[in-house]
């Protein structure tokens, strides 16, 4: 049976929504080296296509979450909107909080999970069942990201 990435990413979607709930969820790989970033799987394909590869971004979020391997979460728009420049969507949506966690292979952060919601979703309790779920679903994850073309 083959491996396929698209219903890994799709299984981690289905659990941590039916965990804790996602109103939006993507998962984001990345090419260190070539410093590119790609969204391969997505909740929303109308407003957040799976897409060809973009520049990753040297901001507060990047040092944060690619650099350091930090989750991010803003309960807020005014948390988040310093960093999405798509806040005004996202809010459309019906999104205001956001959570981007890091996932790591071998110490480097190849990719992330993001999932947006209501104001104020990402309580303690939340992010840790996500943290946990995320865990409990890593290799097959680190597998996906690491079998994902840069190229849609």
């Amino acid at each position: 049976m083959s491996f396929d990435p698209q219903t890994v990413f799709a299984a981690l979607h289905h659990t941590i929504d039916q965990a804790v709930g996602a109103r939006l969820f993507t998962i984001t790989v990345l090419d260190r080296k070539a410093r590119l970033a790609r969204r391969a799987y997505t909740s929303h394909p109308t407003e957040y296509p799976v897409s060809g590869v973009k520049p990753m971004r040297d901001d507060g979020w990047s040092e944060q979450v690619i650099d350091r391997g930090e989750t991010f979460i803003a309960n807020t728009t005014s948390g988040f909107s310093p960093y999405f420049a798509d806040h005004a969507l996202i809010n459309e949506l019906g999104c205001h909080s956001a959570m981007n966690l890091p996932v790591t292979d071998g110490g480097e952060v190849i990719g992330t999970v993001n999932m947006l919601d209501v104001e104020a979703h990402f309580t303690p309790e939340r992010v840790a069942r996500i943290e946990a779920l995320v865990t409990e679903h890593k290799a097959d994850l680190v597998r996906a990201m690491r079998e994902t073309p840069m190229t849609a």
